[in-house]
């Protein structure tokens, strides 16, 4: 068991140091989506709703294009009312599917900083346990040079391990916090479409017997 311990140290600091290496990527990640898309978008719902009443498939993908949603927002939304001439049960199954695939996408962001906001302490704790039982023993014959050799890479490896859950547990709660607001603006706006197709098919609906009795 003590062969097997200290073949895993050097292999549990390499994936320490590459977990934090990966929690300042994602933090640079975070910084140049708060500062470059998160200011570009500044959408107001209800106002957008607002403007597409009364107007036809065209002009609310016109809308919408000029709007300041983000690209992915755009494409589900166009898919939408590409298909907007499906049956109402298919056009609500194809907006839940939409939504699911937006939600499916953070989610595998998020899961990236998720792990590494689980193993980061593991590893740290692992890598601070394995050099001890070499530091007693060295205690023991009174090598304070191995002690402390091996107290220093025990405090190393939990300050890196910790240092890296953290970054990444607070990414992770903010790009939650953000993507929860992209979906549900996704969601209230594909509601509005629904309407507005379900309305235009019911005016159709109500036209066709009166233009075969003209």
């Amino acid at each position: 068991m003590n062969i097997i311990s200290s073949g895993l140290l050097m292999p549990t600091i390499a994936v320490l140091l590459l977990l934090l290496a990966l929690s300042v990527l994602e933090l640079g990640g975070v910084l140049v989506e708060a500062f470059m898309e998160r200011r570009k978008m500044n959408v107001n719902v209800p106002d957008l709703v607002g403007t597409f009443q009364g107007k036809d498939a065209g002009e609310i993908m016109n809308e919408i294009e000029h709007s300041r949603l983000f690209r992915r927002q755009k494409t589900a939304l166009g898919e939408m009312i590409k298909h907007k001439s499906l049956p109402t049960v298919s056009r609500q199954a194809l907006a839940r599917r939409l939504l699911a695939g937006e939600e499916l996408h953070y989610a595998r962001i998020t899961n990236r900083t998720d792990l590494v906001a689980r193993l980061g302490p593991m590893l740290g704790l692992m890598a601070t346990l394995i050099p001890l039982g070499p530091g007693m023993i060295a205690l023991g014959q009174g090598d304070t040079k191995t002690l402390a050799d091996s107290l220093l890479t025990a405090f190393d490896a939990t300050v890196t391990g910790l240092a890296a859950a953290g970054i990444a547990f607070a990414i992770s709660r903010l790009r939650k916090r953000w993507y929860e607001d992209y979906v549900s603006s996704l969601e209230a706006i594909m509601e509005s479409l629904l309407e507005v197709f379900a309305r235009e098919q019911r005016i159709k609906e109500q036209e066709a017997p009166d233009g075969r009795r003209g």
